[in-house]
């Protein structure tokens, strides 16, 4: 019977309710730190989607964390609860790419982070992978390389495939490969990084994909990013 009520007694312990204050101003912080990782992700990210429509998730998911932590923190049975919770709900995002995964692990840490009132660490580390960020940026616009992301797509699946894009890209650029690749039952697109030495190579591939098909639409894009 001691067992059982010691067992009670430890779930139901309770470190007490944070100070309003100190509440809001974490609050606070994590949305203007949410909003600051947006910035940081469409100015400095390398993503192919739209990066100015999924950074404005950022604001809300730091906010939403840190308020989870300052709640279950208090109570073991609350963060037992918790466990259980998300062992129910599913989350089927569509990660398309490994930097949208890395961003949103940042908001996930600095909502942590808030919540448990490490303040001070949280901004310290923000601002670290911040400048990080920006030098990895920095460097890779040093690099002289000449490539571009070409984007080929068609209403027309059967005519317009892999095997046939590659086979004109890699006789025309020195350096071809496949970054992503979408095909419905009525609509294909593929997007390919290639370096090229001129603009004659572009308006030759220019020529030969649409020759495989009237519907053909194709796009270059500056893998550096545009200012």
């Amino acid at each position: 019977m001691n067992k059982l009520q010691a067992m009670q007694g430890f779930l139901s312990s309770s470190s007490g309710l944070p100070d309003i204050k100190v509440f809001i101003f974490n609050l606070i912080m994590a949305a203007v730190m949410g909003v600051f990782l947006g910035v940081l992700y469409v100015r400095f990210g390398t993503a192919l989607s739209n990066r100015k429509i999924f950074a404005r998730n950022f604001p809300m998911l730091t906010m939403t964390t840190m308020f989870i932590i300052t709640v279950v923190k208090s109570s073991l049975a609350l963060s037992l609860g918790l466990v259980g919770a998300l062992s129910i709900v599913r989350f089927r995002a569509a990660i398309k790419e490994p930097e949208e995964l890395t961003f949103l692990f940042l908001a996930i840490a600095i909502g942590l982070g808030l919540g448990a009132e490490q303040f001070w660490i949280t901004l310290m580390a923000f601002i670290i992978i911040g400048l990080g960020v920006i030098f990895r940026f920095s460097a890779s616009r040093h690099n002289l390389q000449q490539d571009m992301l070409l984007t080929v797509s068609s209403n027309n699946p059967k005519a317009l495939t892999v095997d046939r894009i590659f086979d004109i890209l890699k006789n025309l650029f020195s350096k071809c490969s496949i970054k992503r690749f979408d095909e419905t039952g009525e609509t294909v697109e593929a997007i390919f990084l290639v370096e090229f030495a001129g603009f004659d190579q572009l308006n030759a591939a220019k020529e030969k994909l649409r020759g495989l098909d009237n519907s053909v639409k194709i796009s270059f894009l500056d893998n550096k990013g545009i200012f």
